[in-house]
C-alpha cells in the first residue's frame, strides 16, 4: 500500500465516521500539514469519492458518495493485504533469528517488550522448541501480557532464563545497552 492510498483511506474512514469534520481536524488527526489535508481533499473530490457541501460561509461539510465507499472498501482490502505481507515477514524474521537458539539449546526464554512484535515472537516460539518463561517490560513491570507477569528489568534475577529476546525493533539498541549495564550477557 503507497502512502498516498494509506492517507486516503484515512481520509475516507475520518469523513464517513463523523457528520462534521473540519480540514484544521482531518491535519491533526493524520499528522500532516493543513496544506496536505486539502490538496488530499480536492483529490478525492476529483476521484468523485467525496462531495463538499457549502453550509455558511468558511463552513463545509464533506460527505461519502457510494463511489468512496466502493474506494474504501477497495483501500480498506489492500491494507489488510499489505498487513498479512508485513506479519509473514516478520513472523519469518523473528523465526530465523529464534531458530540458531533452538539449536543452541536455549529453551527458557524471557521476552522483552509487551507490544505487536512481542505477540508476534510468541506466537513463533509457540512452533518451536522454545519455552517463554516471562515478560519484561520497558517501564516497570505491572500486570500480564499473553498470561504471564510483567517484570521490570531491575527483576531479571528473580526469573532463571537462557536468553532474553528483545520484541522492540524501535528501541533495540538501546534497550541492550541497559541490559548490558545491569549485567546481563544473554541477549538476542
Amino acid at each position: 500500500m503507497t502512502f498516498k492510498a494509506h492517507r486516503e483511506l484515512q481520509l475516507l474512514e475520518e469523513i464517513s465516521g463523523h457528520s462534521y469534520v473540519t480540514q484544521r481536524s482531518l491535519a491533526k488527526k493524520l499528522g500532516v500539514a493543513l496544506g496536505l489535508t486539502n490538496l488530499l481533499l480536492c483529490r478525492l473530490t476529483r476521484k468523485g469519492c467525496i462531495k463538499v457541501v457549502n453550509l455558511q460561509r468558511k463552513r463545509l461539510r464533506y460527505l461519502i458518495t457510494p463511489q468512496g465507499v466502493a474506494e474504501k472498501s477497495r483501500l480498506t482490502c489492500e491494507y489488510l493485504e499489505y498487513s498479512l505481507q508485513f506479519y509473514r515477514q516478520i513472523r519469518g524474521f523473528l523465526a530465523a533469528s529464534l531458530t540458531p537458539l533452538a539449536r543452541a539449546g536455549c529453551r527458557d526464554i524471557l521476552l522483552y517488550g509487551t507490544g505487536e512484535v512481542a505477540e508476534i515472537a510468541y506466537l513463533t516460539m509457540q512452533g518451536m522448541d522454545l519455552n517463554l518463561v516471562g515478560v519484561v517490560d520497558q517501564e516497570n513491570g505491572r500486570g500480564k501480557f499473553l498470561g504471564f507477569p510483567v517484570i521490570s528489568r531491575t527483576d531479571l534475577s528473580l526469573i532463571p532464563f537462557d536468553r532474553i529476546v528483545i520484541a522492540d525493533f524501535t528501541a533495540r539498541e538501546k534497550i541492550q545497552q541497559e541490559l548490558q549495564a545491569l549485567g546481563v550477557r544473554r541477549i538476542r
